[in-house]
């Protein structure tokens, strides 16, 4: 379900006839367009919004209008009405961020904004957006939302803002840097000359000046009160002792004025304001469900020639609204001379908003009413849309709402409950809300009876109650995942796996992700790639294609941790076709491949492809990526900036990344404290390196586990630091030497190759400190051969001179020697002793030297035809072409023959 727009919300309210200009603050405003952001605050019956429109009207530039209302607090439905504002000034603006916004994974709302800003920054013309009334919104997402706008607000955008209150956003600093522009309570005060065309001339009030100069002074200007004062005086034949009497602060003039405006009033006018002031807006339909009379349309029409602060929000004068205050007032007398209707009335609005198919004002409503068992109703069947809408936020509201016992009733709406704390993090309750819904389906089976006939048990939305218990399993494998409890996330995902048939490819796709991502995190990489790959072909087959994209990422990271660089890459690129074929907009996801394939060129020493891949990932635009999208990006660059020997910057870039972090339920395998901990030691900043191991509570009397692997590799790197420096006694070091044998041994028994690579690589260097250069060649030659048929080269460079002086000793024993004298290029070195090439009469393809990497492997043709996604027929075709530039003809002559040409 789309978020409906009101098109009401988005009218700017036209100037009343004969209201009175204001030409001194219009100038102030025009004054200020040069600002980024003009701020209108007083409390209400300031005239705010009839300022704003009288600007809008004759200011020289397009305006967009947003009328702001409670229900707007939720972020997805304030950015829906955010462009469909801007929408009306450009037709095709963001058409692209609304598909997201209605995506089950809608970005994250900084993400939109940046993309959203993009979009503004190429409208060719200059605008304004109102924001009216936006004292409503109590939403940290929003003013943090806004606050990242207006610091990268393009020119063509002036921002203003109508509000009772100071919003939350940097006001100080605006103003110190001149980019703010503000009118109050006292700027907006009707100066006496403006009090007597105010009441002269709108409200047609023949007073003396002396009636008027009282007025106003007793008003402060405050408009409002001399439009009530003005509506009391109509009429009356008193007005001078009216006048007299008139007195007061503004609350008490409001409670007396509004007073006496309803006294005066016919009976039916009173009862139709009294009733029709629960709505937030109003049409005659609307009204004469609420009233159970028949003369909405005709009343409000009246109103609106009476000058009943009645504000029309459509050229069409079909919705109205009253003004806030008198809302409010007309409200208060309500609850106090009519409680006993106060359910009756939001009953029958929550109906006709029903019927209407305004759900989240249905329930509202009902709320309202006190009515919990309709709005509990209203929310079952509303969950689909809304979780498809990602509007958890707006869900979990209501349903704190409802009282406890009324929700443990309907399990369907036990399950929502869960759904809605997870998704928002409380995941403390999410058990026990999952507890509720299973007892139900315990005691149904229990009694071998159905939803329909259990009593007590209150259920809505059967068809969602017919999957209860698979859903149940799902959200308890995800809250497990999130909890760290691996151990029973494969439990419930399993469980799942076994509940649904083999076509629900949603859920099966769901709880096969589930699983292997709880592989993944208890170090078990295979099986992890396996299944998940399991669960995305089931999402491909639901047309979750955005969630595929994004798995794509899980299943590198995974084969990158295998250290099989080759396939993460296909992978990516595999990723980022299915992105491509689906057209525009791209995809979410398309800006993760970018990032993706950039590490892995980094790694390969290709740092001007890196960033280039880094560049494409920022023009597709945030909102193309997933929640993490932004941390790797950083941690990407911080990694180039690393291999640049810009260590600083890099330290710079993973302090940002640590604040960009979001838990995306992938398991954290390389924390960014202990990758600023690597570059510490390459500054020489033991101390700080030493305090990091000692707040992680490093040491070598740690178990073993794969989430703190890596930690545990930085650990001994510091370790060996400290003994290299003279810090650490000579039994340090043989201590050290024995963990990062039980390190080596876990990272073999569970193929993860990469940290294999990079173990052997710190053995090297402790072999070396303990027993000389000729000890750490043994296992840096290991390293090498593992290494080298995926191509690594920054895992060597990256250990600066210290490695280059043992690449040295190994190349004079003819250890890899054409892989080493490449590697030794990476360090800035000429290659030395290099043999003439060989020229060929015909190059190899890049496709034909894939293959001969892999043929210098222990990989029989049929693996390598897999490793490749080739047919094993395509595979015999490259051979037998490779064969013959090469002049041999079995492999172990073209492996020769490519080492003495250095094609390695």
């Amino acid at each position: 379900m789309n978020i409906p727009i009101l098109s009401t919300k988005l009218y700017i309210p036209q100037p009343r006839p004969n209201s009175v200009q204001r030409p001194r603050l219009i100038e102030r405003l025009n004054a200020g367009l040069d600002r980024k952001l003009t701020l209108i605050a007083a409390s209400a019956g300031f005239g705010k919004t009839a300022l704003i429109s009288e600007w809008a009207a004759d200011c020289g530039r397009r305006v967009a209008w947003l009328s702001l209302d409670k229900g707007d607090s939720d972020p997805v439905r304030f950015l829906s009405y955010f462009i469909a504002a801007l929408q009306t000034i450009k037709e095709d603006f963001g058409t692209g961020v609304v598909d997201l916004l209605q995506s089950q994974q809608p970005p994250p709302i900084e993400s939109v904004l940046t993309a959203l800003i993009n979009e503004i920054s190429a409208i060719s013309f200059k605008f304004i957006l109102v924001l009216d009334d936006f004292h409503v919104i109590d939403s940290k997402e929003i003013n943090e939302a806004l606050s990242f706008l207006l610091e990268h607000l393009p020119t063509q955008m002036h921002l203003a803002i109508a509000s009772r209150e100071n919003p939350p956003l940097p006001l100080a600093r605006m103003r110190a840097r001149g980019q703010l522009n503000e009118l109050r309570a006292a700027d907006l005060r009707f100066t006496p000359d403006e009090t007597a065309l105010f009441l002269k001339g709108m409200m047609r009030l023949n007073l003396t000046a002396d009636e008027i100069t009282a007025l106003e002074s007793r008003t402060e200007g405050w408009i409002t009160g001399l439009q009530l004062a003005a509506l009391s005086m109509q009429g009356r034949s008193d007005i001078p002792a009216f006048i007299q009497a008139f007195a007061g602060d503004n609350r008490y003039i409001v409670d007396y004025l509004v007073e006496e405006v309803l006294q005066l009033q016919p009976n039916h006018v009173r009862a139709f304001l009294l009733q029709t002031s629960i709505l937030d807006r109003l049409n005659g339909p609307l009204c004469d469900a609420v009233t159970g009379r028949q003369d909405g349309a005709v009343q409000l029409e009246a109103l609106e020639q009476g000058n009943f602060f009645v504000v029309p929000m459509d050229e069409t004068r079909h919705w109205y609204r009253y003004h806030h205050l008198f809302a409010e007032v007309l409200y208060a007398y309500l609850k106090e001379e009519q409680r006993a209707q106060l359910a009756d009335l939001h009953l029958s609005a929550s109906t006709w908003y029903e019927i209407h198919g305004f759900s989240a004002d249905a329930i509202r409503h009902a709320l309202a009413a006190e009515d919990f068992s309709r709005a509990a109703g209203l929310i079952e069947l509303a969950w689909a849309d809304m979780r498809r809408n990602r509007q958890e936020a707006a869900m979990l509201g209501w349903l704190k709402a409802i009282p406890d016992e009324l929700v443990r009733q309907r399990p369907v709406l036990s399950v929502i409950y869960a759904w809605a704390l997870l998704s928002a993090g409380e995941i403390a309750t999410v058990e026990e809300r999952l507890q509720d819904a299973e007892r139900w389906l315990e005691m149904a089976d229990a009694h071998e009876k159905t939803e329909s006939f259990l009593d007590g048990m209150v259920v809505v939305d059967k068809d969602e109650f017919r999957g209860l218990l698979s859903s149940i399993s799902l959200y308890r494998a995800a809250n497990a995942l999130a909890q760290g409890d691996i151990s029973a996330a494969m439990k419930n995902a399993r469980r799942v796996l076994g509940l649904v048939p083999e076509t629900d490819h949603l859920r099966r796709g769901a709880a096969a992700g589930l699983l292997g991502l709880a592989y993944w995190t208890s170090g078990e990489l295979e099986t992890a790639h396996h299944t998940y790959f399991d669960g995305m072909a089931n999402l491909q087959l639901a047309g979750n294609l955005s969630d595929v994209i994004g798995g794509s990422i899980a299943l590198a990271d995974i084969r990158i941790a295998q250290g099989r660089l080759r396939q993460a890459m296909r992978v990516y690129e595999r990723g980022l076709q299915l992105a491509v074929e689906q057209g525009e907009p791209a995809m979410r996801g398309t800006a993760d491949m970018w990032v993706g394939m950039s590490e892995l060129c980094r790694e390969s020493n290709d740092l001007p492809k890196a960033l280039k891949h880094l560049m494409k990932s920022k023009e597709q635009g945030e909102h193309t990526g997933f929640p993490q999208n932004q941390y790797r990006s950083c941690v990407a660059m911080a990694r180039i900036k690393e291999a640049q020997g810009d260590f600083d910057e890099a330290l710079q870039l993973y302090t940002e990344a640590e604040q960009l972090y979001v838990s995306d339920f992938f398991p954290n395998v390389r924390p960014i404290a202990a990758l600023k901990a690597q570059v510490w030691l390459k500054q020489g900043r033991l101390d700080d390196a030493l305090d990091w191991m000692r707040e992680q509570g490093l040491s070598v009397d740690n178990s073993l586990s794969y989430l703190r692997e890596f930690e545990h590799i930085t650990m001994i790197r510091v370790l060996l630091a400290s003994y290299a420096s003279g810090l650490a006694d000579h039994r340090s070091l043989p201590v050290a030497i024995e963990f990062l044998e039980r390190l080596l041994k876990a990272a073999e028994e569970g193929e993860r190759m990469g940290s294999v690579i990079e173990i052997l690589i710190v053995k090297a260097f402790a072999d070396q400190l303990e027993s000389g250069t000729s000890a750490g060649l043994v296992p840096l030659q290991r390293a090498l051969s593992l290494a080298e048929p995926e191509g690594y080269v920054r895992v060597f460079a990256d250990e600066g001179p210290s490695m280059a002086a043992l690449l040295e000793a190994a190349l004079k024993k003819r250890i890899a020697p054409h892989y080493v004298r490449r590697l030794l290029t990476a360090f800035g070195q000429t290659e030395p002793n290099v043999p003439a090439k060989q020229p060929l009469s015909e190059h190899l393809s890049e496709r034909e030297l894939d293959v001969l990497r892999l043929l210098r492997t222990d990989m029989s043709g049929p693996d390598i035809a897999r490793e490749l996604t080739v047919s094993l027929n395509t595979l015999r075709s490259h051979t037998k072409n490779i064969y013959g530039k090469l002049e041999v003809n079995n492999r172990r002559a073209a492996i020769r023959r490519a080492e003495e040409l250095g094609l390695f």
